[in-house]
Formats: structure tokens, C-alpha cells, sequence
């Protein structure tokens, strides 16, 4: 179909994630008919959101935290959408953006009139495994990327209350936001992964959330960050911190669409392992190991080991 063709043909250019969501949410809107749409990012092992592309001119921003923390302690799809009726939405259509490698991001649309029918929800499925492969390659040249003379991310923490109102933060945390903070947004990025983290963890104690309440969230060039939430008494408290070796290195490998075996060679190879240790420690030949190797620079497209482990690393 048409609109499948244009969807690959976007998800196909070396485009950012910002950008790219841009393009496909105005494609969409062409066929579509929606009065407010979110777009995010999740982790793809959490879930947790971040990063969104939204227009919501139905929310005043100071309600956003609201609503995201509802959204996440929301018992089953009728309670949310009971929610959202407060705002005068009267139907929404939501489709989520995974694969065998983890959930990439979500895309919901408000209707303020009307309602979706059948085919609607059907068009989104159909398009749902072109896009999530454009999201998850997006992810994979961030690493690519030069951080160049962007500044260092210091580790931070936000201290929010129950109702996800910031209370107070670190120094380091408030300069991350102020150097983070893009220009056309009324929101910047952290900001909506420390509400959906913390909101993920008020649904955790409340047994409505399965996974850690936690985020990889990227910064620009290769830089990517965990945004964490932890109980600290009565508040929450948010962790900001550069993502460690580990967590990237699990990214990397799932944004490249590596296998489990595949993966393993990585995580060893990014811990200084030379071939022959590789092939000792999974008990494999070494010979297989080499072809391990060859697949893991043929699958990223770095030209050496070396440059393989540096791209993991954000080295």
C-alpha cells in the first residue's frame, strides 16, 4: 500500500529519532484524523518512557506530571481512557513499537470527536514493524555519532513528591537540565523521563508495573544516560548518571539486532577478552569465536575491534 511504501521510505534515511518521529506522525496525520498524539521512547527492557513527541493543546503543561503518573497507575485500558475523557478526549488508538529485541516507543492518538474504527486500529498494526525498525536503527547511529565538544553529563538527582512535583535537586542535576533543555520544546527530555520514572515507580509498589523504574535515555552525539527512581522517604528521588559500560553495552547489542551468543562474545570483548580467552571462557572453538567476531563488526559496520568496542563504550 501507499502509506506503508512512505512509512519505509522515512524510516529508511539516516534521520535522528526527533526528526524521524516528526515525519511519520505528520504522514500519518494525512490518513489518520487526531486532535493530540504522544510519541515516545521507551527503554526497551523497562518500558519506561521518555523522550516524547507530543501535541497535547488539551493538557496544560503544569497537569503533564498528572497525567503521566496516571497513566501508569491506571487499573487496564477502561480507567485510563476515563482519564483521558477529562480532557474531552472521547476515543484514543495506541500502538506499541516492539520486536524480539525489546519495546522501542508507543504511539498514541486523541480524538477530541469521533472515534476509530477497526481499519484504523488494523492500518497502525500493519504499519507498527516498519516503524519500530526505524526507531531501533535511529538508536543504532547514536552511536556513531561524535559527543564532540558537548559538555560531560555529572551524575544528579531530582527529589520529586507523590504527586511528581520537583521539590528540589542537585546542583549537577539543574545544570544538566539548563544545557539539555532544546529550545523548541516546552519540555526537555529529562524532565519527561524523571516523571515517567518516577511514575513507574509509584506503579511498581502499587503491583501495576513489571519491570525496573528506569530509562536509557540518549543526550546527543553518543551520549546516553540512565535516569533512575528510588523511594527516599515520603518523595522519590531521581538519579541522573552517564549509562555504565553495562548498560550500554546491552543497548548496543540490541540495537544491532545481535544474538544471545553474539552478545555474550561483545560483553567480553568490551571487557578486554582477547579472542583465545573468548573461545576458553564459552568453551567454543576458537575458530568459532573469530566468526563470532566477524559477525559482530559485520552486523554494527565498525571496521575493527577496536572501533567496535569504543562505539559501545561512547568512547
Amino acid at each position: 500500500m501507499d502509506l506503508l511504501v512512505r512509512v519505509g521510505t522515512i524510516c529508511s534515511q539516516d534521520l535522528t529519532d526527533r526528526v524521524l518521529r516528526e515525519r511519520l506522525v505528520s504522514l500519518l496525520h494525512e490518513r489518520l484524523p487526531f486532535d493530540g498524539h504522544v510519541f515516545a521512547l521507551t527503554d526497551p527492557v523497562t518500558g519506561v518512557g521518555s523522550s516524547p513527541h507530543a501535541t497535547v493543546p488539551m493538557l496544560p503543561w503544569e497537569q503533564l506530571p498528572d497525567l503521566i503518573r496516571g497513566r501508569y497507575l491506571a487499573d487496564g485500558p477502561a480507567e485510563w481512557r476515563a482519564q483521558l475523557a477529562g480532557l474531552g478526549v472521547t476515543d484514543t488508538a495506541l500502538v506499541t513499537f516492539r520486536d524480539r529485541y525489546g519495546t522501542w516507543g508507543f504511539l498514541e492518538l486523541w480524538r477530541t470527536a469521533g472515534s476509530y474504527d477497526r481499519r484504523d486500529r488494523a492500518l497502525l498494526e500493519q504499519l507498527a514493524p516498519t516503524i519500530t525498525s526505524g526507531l531501533r536503527a535511529a538508536a543504532a547511529r547514536t552511536f556513531l555519532a561524535d559527543a564532540g565538544d558537548l559538555a560531560k553529563v555529572e551524575p544528579g538527582v531530582v527529589v520529586l513528591d507523590a504527586t511528581l512535583r520537583v521539590r528540589e535537586q542537585t546542583d549537577a542535576a539543574a545544570a544538566a537540565l539548563l544545557r539539555l533543555l532544546p529550545p523548541d520544546e516546552p519540555m526537555s527530555p529529562i524532565p519527561a523521563a524523571a516523571f515517567n520514572t518516577g511514575a513507574a515507580l509509584l506503579a511498581v509498589e502499587a503491583g501495576r508495573w513489571p519491570s525496573e523504574p528506569s530509562a536509557r535515555v540518549h543526550l546527543g552525539g553518543n551520549r546516553w544516560v540512565t535516569v533512575r527512581a528510588a523511594r527516599l522517604g515520603e518523595d522519590i528521588a531521581i538519579s541522573i548518571a552517564p549509562s555504565t559500560a553495562d548498560e550500554r553495552t546491552d543497548l548496543f547489542a540490541r540495537v544491532h539486532g545481535l544474538s544471545p551468543r553474539e552478545t555474550e562474545v561483545l560483553d567480553l570483548a568490551v571487557h578486554g577478552l582477547d579472542t583465545r580467552q573468548v573461545a576458553d571462557l564459552l568453551v567454543i572453538a576458537r575458530t568459532t569465536a573469530e566468526d563470532h567476531l566477524k559477525a559482530l563488526l559485520a552486523k554494527t559496520g565498525a571496521p575493527t575491534r577496536h572501533v567496535l568496542v569504543s562505539r559501545a563504550l561512547g568512547a
